[in-house]
């Protein structure tokens, strides 16, 4: 049994055991009537719908959520864990939509995060940079309760950056995140015999200590994101010098005002005041604001955000349960979903790291 533990079999045979026990569980369920639910997370392999959230006439303005964690991981939303798209996947997909839609004129960038990986967040800015050199379009950014880090790295591919009066940003800097074990594991009696081949091949283990000179070439990586960060807000805030960015960058969050007052964004307002500063960018009176989600999800108005995952399905009653109770995935529990599949390798983040505690929150 030690060795099955040790060597991985046993957890991925009873993980398998685990899914196949529910899977039957829930096909009796299924087939007597009692429940519905998407098991297999089919749903995200629907085309993607659009709803208008804003509005009843008038060209269109997309709204494009950046929405918890930033990875290009898969989630693990449906039941039996299998894989939604990533965020990364879902924007492209999202703008490959729009572009080929005439009638959506500008893009209205709907941020409420933390960060993530500084790949996935680079993704994101150039998958945005790039719908803007093709359509020609405005894109406003408005940040919501959190965008710090790969947040606003992903705001400044907005021409206009506006904070909710709320608003926590900047934190920008880049961390790495590496768990040190090896104290535990001395006074455990445990001992590390991991054999490599490359004198820095386990840089960065959580079994013993990171040398000088591996710190130095970890901070060397962090150091090169930090110039790629700062250069990409340079780019996005033209007005601020060379030596200001320097200054801002070190990491800080900062309040709206804070940020007002430091040039990191052109003003605090409203997700209204948003859409009429693009409606007068536009020269016209009136608009709608669309959403694009998948079929089973549901955006209803301008402040609702679509539910990654298990749709929301109501069931008859069941014991412990009402009639016409909905069984659901909290935006907690989503958000924990998320930081495990960040944390579950180990990277480079552009992530304000208190601001995963609070991820979420805006539903």
């Amino acid at each position: 049994m030690n060795q099955l533990i040790g060597s991985g079999v046993w957890p991925l045979r009873g993980r398998r055991i685990l899914r196949f026990t529910i899977f039957g569980s829930i096909f009796a369920l299924l087939t007597s009537g009692c429940i519905s639910i998407d098991l297999l997370a089919a749903g995200s392999r629907e085309p993607l719908a659009e709803s208008v959230v804003r509005g009843q006439e008038g060209p269109k303005i997309l709204l494009l959520d950046i929405d918890g964690v930033i990875s290009g991981a898969v989630s693990p939303a449906s039941f039996l864990g299998l894989g939604t798209s990533s965020m990364v996947g879902r924007v492209r997909e999202v703008l490959d939509r729009a572009r080929e839609d005439e009638d959506v004129r500008a893009i209205l960038l709907r941020i409420d995060s933390p960060g993530g990986t500084a790949t996935a967040s680079e993704q994101i800015y150039t998958e945005i940079m790039r719908f803007k050199a093709a359509r020609q379009v405005p894109v406003v950014a408005q940040l919501l309760t959190t965008a710090a880090s790969g947040g606003y790295y992903i705001a400044m591919a907005a021409d206009s950056v506006q904070a909710h009066p709320t608003t926590v940003t900047g934190s920008i800097g880049v961390i790495f995140t590496s768990v040190n074990v090896a104290g535990l594991m001395e006074k455990l009696g445990v001992e590390d015999q991991t054999i490599t081949g490359g004198e820095f091949k386990d840089v960065g283990s959580p079994f013993r200590r990171l040398t000088a000179e591996e710190r130095v070439q970890l901070q060397m990586i962090v150091d090169d994101l930090h110039t790629r960060f700062r250069e990409i807000v340079a780019t996005g805030r033209p007005k601020l010098t060379p030596d200001e960015v320097i200054a801002l960058a070190n990491g800080r969050i900062y309040s709206a005002p804070q940020a007002l007052e430091n040039g990191l964004i052109d003003r605090i307002g409203t997700l209204e005041d948003a859409i009429g500063l693009i409606e007068d960018r536009l020269g016209i009176s009136s608009s709608r604001v669309v959403a694009y989600h998948r079929p089973n999800e549901q955006r209803r108005n301008l402040y609702a955000r679509a539910m990654p995952g298990l749709p929301m399905r109501t069931f008859p009653a069941m014991p412990g349960m009402t009639s016409g109770s909905v069984m659901r995935i909290s935006a907690e529990q989503l958000a924990a979903l998320s930081l495990g599949n960040l944390l579950r390798r180990p990277g480079f983040h552009y992530l304000w790291w208190p601001g995963l505690l609070s991820v979420g929150s805006g539903y």
